[in-house]
């Protein structure tokens, strides 16, 4: 009788057929396999306790089967599973950052930013999983159309220095009609510290003397996002 559902303590080289990983993804495509199958695929091999699928639940356990907090592990923190070995881990870390970049491919459209939301979901290919904070600023032009994405600093997990020169510098080099700030917090905490409100009214202050208004500044996290302008602080 052939095997369809996964053992633990035989090989995946027993399974049906349409059930192996390589095989199934080329029969019925890749949508069909599951989060543990793909990963099963870029691992290979499993241990003797455990198939290559098996250890790929195994550490989706840890992470609550979530693909962003897998997205978080680095290679060392991949090899702490037993049958995870650095060519296996850096195959996963590699497999993940590619589907990062795909969602930073842009069209040829440059994209309008109407609300907060827009402009998290801009940001997301850039800021999702980051483990520094980042200072960002978005520019647009009179229609808010963006013009330009700009990292002005990478700073440590706490924070980071921000010139208020290179923001305008880059305003007015791109004759920019309007300037959106953006910044992560690593830790996930949303409430922006007096630092934030202190740097946020020197900007929106100065942006209103050089006639290149703040728009909004937003505070990025995996989970979420603070719109300064929605909280009433712009």
């Amino acid at each position: 009788m052939p095997i369809t559902h996964y053992s633990t303590n035989l090989s995946i080289k027993t399974w049906a057929e349409e059930d192996r990983p390589r095989e199934k993804l080329q029969l019925k495509g890749r949508k069909n396999l599951s989060d543990a199958e793909l990963i099963g695929i870029l691992i290979s091999s499993g241990t003797k306790e455990l198939s290559a699928v098996d250890l790929a639940k195994k550490i989706l356990s840890t992470t609550e089967n979530d693909l962003n907090q897998l997205a978080q592990l680095s290679v060392k923190d991949l090899m702490k599973f037993n049958g995870i070995g650095e060519a296996k881990a850096v195959s996963i870390v590699a497999a993940l950052e590619l589907g990062r970049r795909r969602k930073n491919t842009l069209s040829s459209i440059k994209p309008k930013i109407n609300s907060p939301v827009d402009v998290y979901d801009l940001m997301t290919p850039y800021l999702l999983d980051a483990r520094k904070e980042e200072f960002w600023v978005i520019l647009l032009n009179r229609a808010n159309y963006v013009i330009k994405k700009s990292l002005i600093s990478s700073g440590g997990i706490s924070g980071t220095t921000v010139d208020p020169k290179l923001i305008f510098k880059e305003s007015v080099e791109n004759l920019a009609s309007g300037i959106i700030l953006v910044h992560n917090h690593p830790s996930g905490n949303l409430k922006p510290s007096q630092a934030d409100l202190n740097l946020t009214k020197k900007l929106t202050d100065a942006g209103q003397l050089m006639d290149s208004p703040i728009l909004d500044h937003i505070i990025f996290s995996n989970d979420g996002f603070y719109s300064f302008k929605d909280e009433g602080h712009i």
